[in-house]
C-alpha cells in the first residue's frame, strides 16, 4: 500500500501547502516530499500522529493504511502483556467485524471509556450509496469513461446537478493531486456547495493502466461528492483509503449483485 498518496491527497484537500506541513510536524519539505512519492519509508507512528493532528483526522485511520500499530495499543501490551493473548484469541476465531461490533458494545457496557473524550466516529460510506450508484464490470476504454459514468451515477441523485460539470469539477480536483490511493482502487472527488454526501462505486471489467503509486492497476474506483469542504470530508477520504488499504477492491471485484458489494462494506465498516 502507498502511504504517500494518501497523505498527499488529503493535505492537498485541507489545502496546506507541503512546506507548511513539513514546518508543523518539524521536519524538512525534501523528506516529506519523498515521503509523499514513495521514495522514503512512511513516517514514524508518532509523525503519522502528528500529520492526522494537523489534518484533524483521527491518528488511526492513517495508521491503518501503513499498516502500523498505534504507539497506545504498542505502549498498553507492553503494560498488560496478557492483552495480547486476548488479541491472539480474538485472531485465532477470526471475528467478523459484525462480530468485532459486538464485542466493543460489551466493553462499553461493562468498561465504560472515563475521564477522557472519545473520537468522533469515522463517517461511514455504505450509507451514501444506492444500488443504482453501484455499477460492476464496467467496460471502459480509459478513465474519462470511467468519470463521465460516475458522474451520470452521483449527478442523477443530486437535483439540478450538471454531469458535464461534475465531470470537470472531478478532473480538476485529478489535477492538484492524483486521487488513486493504492490497492487498486482511486478515490475521485469535489465538492458541490450545499449537496448532501453521495457516492458512487464503480469495478472495472478489465484492470485500467493508469499512473497508480503502487503500480497496481485500477480495479475499483469510489467516488465522492460533498457540499463542503472540512474536517468530516477529510476523514471520510482517510477512511475511503484505508478500506483500499485492506484489501476492498479485492472483496468487490467478484460482486455479481449491487447489493453484495453494500454486504462487504457494511462488514468492513462494522466496526470503525
Amino acid at each position: 500500500m502507498h502511504l504517500g498518496a494518501t497523505l498527499r491527497l488529503l493535505r492537498v484537500d485541507a489545502g496546506v501547502s507541503l512546506r507548511d506541513m513539513a514546518r508543523r510536524i518539524g521536519v524538512s519539505s525534501a523528506y516529506l516530499s519523498r515521503v509523499e512519492h514513495g521514495l522514503d519509508a512512511p513516517p514514524t507512528s508518532e509523525r503519522l500522529a502528528a500529520i492526522a493532528r494537523e489534518l484533524e483526522v483521527p491518528p488511526a485511520l492513517l495508521m491503518d493504511v501503513a499498516h502500523r500499530v498505534s504507539p497506545y495499543v504498542a505502549g498498553y501490551l507492553e503494560e498488560v502483556p496478557g492483552a495480547g493473548t486476548l488479541f491472539l484469541e480474538l485472531a485465532r476465531r477470526r471475528l467478523t467485524g459484525a462480530q468485532l461490533a459486538r464485542v466493543r458494545e460489551f466493553l462499553d457496557a461493562e468498561f465504560p471509556v472515563r475521564g477522557t473524550r472519545s473520537e468522533e466516529p469515522v463517517p461511514p460510506l455504505a450509507p451514501l450509496l444506492a444500488p443504482e450508484r453501484v455499477v460492476l464490470q464496467l467496460s471502459c476504454a480509459g478513465w474519462d469513461d470511467v468519470l463521465e459514468v460516475v458522474a451520470g451515477r452521483l449527478g442523477a441523485a443530486l437535483p439540478g446537478t450538471d454531469a458535464g460539470k461534475l465531470v470537470e469539477a472531478l478532473r480538476r480536483r485529478e489535477e492538484e493531486a492524483s486521487c488513486a490511493v493504492g490497492g487498486g482502487a482511486a478515490v475521485p472527488h469535489a465538492v458541490l456547495p450545499g449537496a448532501s454526501p453521495v457516492a458512487a462505486l464503480v469495478t472495472l471489467a478489465k484492470p485500467l493502466k493508469v499512473d497508480t503509486p503502487d503500480a497496481e492497476p485500477l480495479r475499483l474506483v469510489v467516488a465522492v461528492v460533498d457540499g463542503s469542504r472540512g474536517r468530516v470530508r477529510l476523514v471520510r477520504l482517510a477512511h475511503v483509503a484505508r478500506l483500499a488499504a485492506h484489501g476492498l477492491a479485492e472483496r468487490v471485484l467478484e460482486a455479481r449483485q449491487p447489493g453484495e458489494v453494500l454486504t462487504v462494506l457494511e462488514e468492513l465498516e462494522a466496526l470503525r
